[in-house]
């Protein structure tokens, strides 16, 4: 009688259906961990935690529009991901830099696996990663005065471009077996960075995260940035780089070598498709918009005065009809009762890179908002209405260089909590002395030396004898060419010393 022995499998080893994968999960986890505790790592996510915190107390955050805030998570995660380049880089050539690669050959995972951990441990970051990025965009789009949607698309290029980078640095350490070569890349991607962002747009949307020049908001409808089309991009690249190191470091499988041509062919579409530039369908909307805002815009009724505005900026009709209300009731004569037409507008024939000036409206009793608001736009549109108020219209009132300044700038700080610092703002050196420009959502102003010293006076009375004293002498204090002499004469205040000439 013969005795037939078979020999155990040994969980774990490759003789066992999927015991080998099995391993390599385990380690992608061991060296997810690694890579999350390297120095490195925890010093670019601590950066960012600290920039996102810092920057979302900004008094201008208090009313985001959403199709800037997902472009603005895309900057910060190209810091974490030239950490995960370099630790990355590090981790790969641990075995090298140890001589321990002779010893790993005998184990059941070839190089080829180790490598396919290293690639899955890139993944867990770039999740970590995406995880802050939706707290960062989140947080923005929780805030009460938040308005217009956010791109999906955009949201995912800062964990996309951390992928990229720490596969970038997995195939370098199977190109390179040295340590250095991971710090000498980083100085190569920056150099990079910096060459193609002053390219044209079709160059410039080869990196990862794409800058934008000017802080304009357009609609979300007319933004054309082709996001969606640099998702694929990245996903496709980052793809492509960790497959060609896992083939790289020994797998000759037809799943890696298709899974390669695969992920090229992503590259290549997305990135031909980026490239493309805006369609004819964008150019008309966007010139329609400029040049015609009240085709697409919808109007609503408030205590008189019209206020229309872009479909996402609806919301945002009662702050502008509080300020105008504030600025109304400081008025006299016929301009305390004046209703005004309050019309939203943009310059998008050129895109998110144009930051140009908008040309003052001749249509009288209209007053020109914009599409960003808090902070300093507040008060610049606060001096707008009371430019109309005074002038008639906007283009009237671009002109203003006489006495006038003074109750129109009584108008459009006087309301305020804190008028000095309102003046400060809407000032274009941030000044509350001497001369200086008055900023506006169209044309600017120009404030005398002699007009500020008055209108400080003025604001240093109680508020209630102040405008009591405007009110009374309205019609005087708007007269065409009154000088700042006969003003302060007329509000009972000291005649100004500084000099009162327009430059």
């Amino acid at each position: 009688m013969t005795a037939v022995t078979e020999k155990p499998a040994v969980p774990g080893t490759a003789e066992e259906p999927g015991g080998a994968w099995r391993a390599v999960f385990a380690l992608a986890v061991f060296e997810s961990r690694r890579l999350l505790t390297r120095v490195p790592v925890l010093l670019a996510f601590a950066v960012y935690v600290g920039w996102t915190v810092w920057r979302g107390g900004r008094a201008w955050g208090d009313y985001p529009a959403l199709q800037d805030a997902d472009r603005a998570t895309q900057g910060a995660p190209m810091l974490i991901g030239l950490a995960v380049l370099l630790s990355v880089n590090f981790a790969a050539l641990r075995s090298r830099r140890h001589d321990t690669e002779r010893h790993l050959a005998v184990l059941v995972l070839p190089r080829w696996r180790r490598t396919a951990a290293h690639a899955l441990s890139v993944v867990a970051v770039a999740l970590l990663t995406a995880v802050c990025v939706a707290g960062q965009f989140g947080r923005e789009a929780l805030r009460p005065g938040a308005i217009g949607h956010g791109s999906v698309a955009e949201l995912l290029v800062g964990p996309l471009t951390v992928l990229l980078c720490g596969l970038f640095g997995l195939l370098l350490a199977g190109l390179v077996r040295s340590a250095l070569a991971g710090p000498l890349l980083v100085v190569l991607f920056l150099f990079f960075f910096v060459f193609l962002s002053g390219l044209n747009d079709g160059a410039r949307w080869l990196l990862p995260a794409v800058e934008e020049a000017s802080a304009n908001t357009l609609p979300s409808d007319l933004m054309g940035r082709p996001a969606a089309w640099h998702a694929l991009y990245l996903a496709g690249l980052g793809l492509c780089l960790g497959l060609l190191a896992v083939l790289l470091a020994g797998a000759r499988k037809p799943a890696v070598f298709a899974g390669v041509a695969g992920a090229l062919a992503m590259t290549l579409v997305g990135g031909v498709a980026q490239s493309a530039g805006d369609s004819p369908e964008l150019v008309k909307a966007r010139e329609r918009a400029t040049v015609h805002p009240e085709q697409v815009q919808t109007c609503a009724r408030r205590d008189g005065s019209t206020y229309c505005a872009f479909p996402e900026w609806g919301p945002r009709v009662a702050d502008w009809a509080g300020v105008v209300d504030r600025v109304r009731s400081l008025a006299g004569g016929s301009a305390h009762e004046q209703d005004l037409v309050v019309r939203q507008r943009i310059e998008a024939r050129y895109g998110l890179s144009s930051d140009s000036a908008l040309t003052p409206l001749e249509r009288p009793h209209e007053v020109t908002v914009g599409t960003a608001w808090g902070g300093n736009r507040v008060p610049e549109f606060s001096a707008a209405v009371a430019g109309v108020l005074i002038a008639g219209g906007e283009k009237a009132a671009s002109s203003i260089c006489d006495g006038r300044m003074v109750p129109l700038m009584w108008l459009a700080v006087g309301w305020e909590s804190e008028p000095l610092d309102a003046l400060r703002r809407v000032r274009l050196d941030d000044s509350v002395t001497g001369s200086a420009y008055v900023l506006q959502p169209t044309d600017g102003l120009y404030m005398t030396e002699a007009q500020t010293e008055v209108l400080r006076a003025l604001l240093d009375l109680p508020r209630g004898e102040a405008e009591a004293r405007v009110k009374d002498h309205w019609g005087e204090l708007t007269a065409p060419k009154v000088t700042t002499a006969r003003a302060a004469g007329l509000l009972g205040l000291p005649a100004p010393e500084g000099k009162d000439t327009c430059s």
